[in-house]
Parts: C-alpha cells; structure tokens; sequence
C-alpha cells in the first residue's frame, strides 16, 4: 500500500479548515495528516469518514477518499466499507456529542465486533457546532445554555467504556501535546482491530472549563510511567483518574481477531473484487422471497 516520498503535504487539500483560531482540532488534523505521512500510506487507500459536529468538518480537509455522512453515523458505515473491501485504511471520526451520544450504541458494538476501523474522537465536552450545549462528556455540574442550574447526569467514560466493551487499541491524546497524539494516531492505524483513539481537544469558543490551561496541569503520559499495555485491571484503573491526574497515551492494546477476518461471507475473497453478476434465476428467487 506505500508509495515513495510522500510528505505531509501530500495528504492536505485546497479547502482551508473553518474551526475557531485555538480550536483543538487543528491539531488532529495535523496528527492525521503526519500519521498518514509517517506510514507513507497512498492516499487512495485510505477513506476518513465522520458524522455532524464542527470536528466533523475534518473530512474536507484530508486528500483521501471521504464520506460526510450522518449525525452518530460514521461507524456503520466505516464498518460497511471495511467489510466490502477490508484492503482500505479506514478511519472513522467525530465529536463527543457524535460518538458518544448520537452515535453510542454503534460506539459499542463496533467495538465489540473488533472490526479493523481506527476512530478519532474529538472530545470537547461540549456541543460546539450548536453554540454550547452540555454534551455527554461534559462534567456534571456545568452550566452551559442546556443546563441552566448544571449537568445532572455522570459524564460518559470513553476510556473505560471501551475496555469493556471489546476495543483492542485504547488510547487518549491531548491536543496540547502534538507529538504524542501523532503517534497515538499512527498506532492506531496500524493496529490491526478496533482502535479508539479520544482525543481531549479543547473548545476555545464555548468550554471555559476545559482550557488548554486546565489540562496542562493535570495530563501526565502513560509511557512514564511505563505503563503495561496488555493489563486490563491496570488500564480500568487509570481509565478512572481524572479530577487531579489526567493520564495520556496508550491505555490498552492486545491481539485478537477481526470481525471480517471471521466473517464467512468474505472467505472466498473481497466483496469488491467478485463478480456480482447472479444471474437471472438467483435473481428471481430473492425476489420471490419478498413475494
């Protein structure tokens, strides 16, 4: 699938992004674009795929295949892709509001499926793209214009949710720290298997909380503390330090196979590569099943 001398550039496009100047997700973008540069993957191999939100815009912004599809929708289709041609890199990404909220139940069992998709999930707190409403990540208490007195609920737990719902590859980013999140990013391309890469990308505009400032403070890399990848007790404990310590990095990543390495359908080959040709009798009898 490589190519020689790609560069970073290679994978950029004409369309200059409309985020907020400060926006967390520029260095996504960027972690995307030096991932795919570091790889040298030919960007006719890849397909980035997103849902609705302000991140979600990062599709228009990647010199690959691409599809803008709908609000919490990226996953099954990302899924759909990669089952019929299971060749493509496929990158699924969104918000917070997108993949933790719209999107759940496809967050979950995409994840327990193990289906070899890398998900980039731009994690703000907040809905940005709707002017600042509380968000399923936003911390309880949070006044934002949906929740006048504060946010009642418990905010989701990305991290956590994933261990135990099958993801193989398990990290968090800081868009304060590019170079980490450029390698998280490239990692999880690589892995062969469901990897959800959150990434903790400030709003500038609607989160007066969650500041670059504020998590300056309290990150802290995992690899530091060299941390075992392959412990699931170990992973489920940092995964729920938060308040004081925020750790970065690697959380978990293990071996196990993909959903379309055990799918029958596929034994005799890509879907993409077969003649679909059923010819005049199949095609009759599916209909005459709907008869």
């Amino acid at each position: 699938m490589g190519v020689k001398s790609l560069k970073l550039s290679d994978y950029k496009t004409d369309t200059t992004p409309t985020w907020c100047p400060g926006c967390g997700d520029f260095a996504v973008l960027r972690g995307i674009h030096g991932a795919l540069a570091k790889l040298n993957i030919n960007p006719k191999d890849v397909v980035v795929l997103s849902g609705i939100g302000c991140s979600s815009n990062i599709t228009g912004f990647i010199n690959s295949y691409g599809f803008h599809g709908l609000h919490g929708r990226s996953l099954p289709v990302a899924s759909g892709i990669k089952l019929a041609n299971p060749e493509l890199k496929v990158i699924a990404s969104g918000g917070d509001g997108d993949g933790y909220g719209i999107g759940l139940g496809h967050f979950i069992h995409s994840m327990r499926r193990n289906i070899d998709i890398t998900y980039i999930v731009m994690n703000n707190q907040i809905y940005g793209l709707t002017t600042g409403q509380a968000s399923p990540t936003s911390e309880k208490g949070m006044i934002t214009k949906s929740t006048n007195t504060g946010v009642l609920e418990v905010p989701v737990n990305p991290i956590a949710l994933g261990l135990v719902s099958g993801a193989t590859y398990i990290a968090r980013g800081f868009s304060g720290d590019a170079s980490q999140l450029t390698n998280l990013i490239e990692q999880g391309i690589q892995h062969k298997g469901f990897a959800l890469v959150d990434v903790m990308s400030p709003c500038v505009t609607y989160n007066k909380i969650n500041t670059y400032e504020w998590f300056r403070e309290r990150v802290y890399r995992l690899e530091d503390e060299n941390h075992n990848v392959i412990n699931m007790e170990e992973a489920i404990r940092k995964s729920q330090e938060w308040d004081s310590k925020i750790p970065i990095g690697t959380f978990y990543k293990i071996n196990r196979p993909t959903y379309e390495s055990e799918e029958p359908a596929l034994k005799e080959g890509n879907l993409v590569s077969r003649d679909i040709n059923t010819g005049k009798q199949i095609a009759k009898d599916i209909f005459a099943e709907f008869i």
